[in-house]
């Protein structure tokens, strides 16, 4: 198995734990990974803000990158996953309906001295990978240490299940791929109402009480519903969820202090990779429970 992988913005610098806990997981797995280096940030859907159009030619040079290497293309961000997948969702439809508007991004692209946008590559969320081309009995087969007696909330955000019109791995009301991973590795997931909720990481910039209002809530559903973990697809979820829970605990006025691990990181885990390896020392919230549960 090999794909063209996107690793974004986000997982090379703030939560770099991501980056290594992929690589860790992959490389367990037998998946090979060719990073696309000169990919650029998708905009997490802010270029379309200014111009539909500079959103629609930065992704497709993205998708451009994968096609070239006849290869689909791997995010393990579900706002990249979101962008880049409507990006190419759009530009297929265009191109038998408004195949100008395509030819100007090729120009622009080939401008540039990049290959051209084809519609060919698929663009695929690490969590779909791992769902629907490794196989969770595959998955299941890799286990080494069973996470046996941790109880997980899967939190899904925004643009892993709504951005495209179409997710063949998933329903985007009623989700359970996540939930099927934690039972493939032997955790428990936890259900409650605001695992397919918007975080609140996309209003923090202007409206950071009421973000952080909305993490807690979450947060706090997640503890009283019995989770001894959050595990995200999003490292911007992940951003808002960890990195910024102790400001959310003094908006809401309330002690959390639940781990939120990235969904590799807990998937790698079970595969017996170290917590050192993963990254687990980097996050804000101590993930030293999630260890001490499983003997770590």
């Amino acid at each position: 198995m090999k794909y063209a992988y996107f690793p974004g913005c986000v997982a090379q610098g703030a939560c770099r734990e991501l980056y290594q806990s992929t690589a860790a997981l992959t490389q367990a797995l037998g998946i090979e990974l060719v990073e696309l280096k000169k990919a650029a940030c998708c905009g997490s859907g802010t270029f379309k803000e200014d111009s539909q159009l500079l959103e629609d030619t930065v992704n497709a040079r993205n998708i451009a990158l994968a096609e070239a290497l006849n290869l689909p293309l791997l995010t393990h961000c579900s706002t990249c996953q979101g962008v880049i997948g409507h990006v190419n969702d759009r530009l297929q439809k265009l191109q038998q309906t408004d195949p100008a508007y395509v030819g100007q991004i090729n120009g622009l692209l080939q401008a540039e001295g990049c290959s051209p946008y084809r519609g060919t590559a698929e663009v695929k969320h690490l969590l779909w990978i791992l769902v629907g081309d490794y196989g969770l009995e595959a998955l299941q087969q890799k286990v080494t240490r069973q996470l046996s007696g941790l109880k997980c909330a899967a939190f899904y955000g925004c643009y892993l299940l709504r951005a495209q019109k179409t997710i063949p791995y998933d329903d985007p009301f009623q989700p359970e791929s996540m939930e099927n991973v934690f039972r493939a590795v032997g955790a428990t997931p936890i259900y409650y109402r605001g695992r397919t909720q918007c975080c609140g990481w996309p209003l923090s910039s202007y409206a950071t009480e009421q973000s952080f209002k909305m993490a807690g809530m979450h947060v706090r559903e997640a503890i009283e519903a019995g989770a001894d973990c959050l595990v995200t697809p999003c490292p911007l979820c992940h951003l808002n969820l960890d990195s910024r829970q102790p400001e959310v605990e003094k908006v809401i006025g309330q002690k959390l202090g639940l781990p939120v691990l990235h969904l590799p990181q807990l998937v790698a885990l079970a595969l017996g990779i170290s917590p050192k390896e993963l990254g687990l020392d980097r996050h804000i919230v101590s993930t030293r429970p999630v260890l001490e549960k499983l003997g770590l």
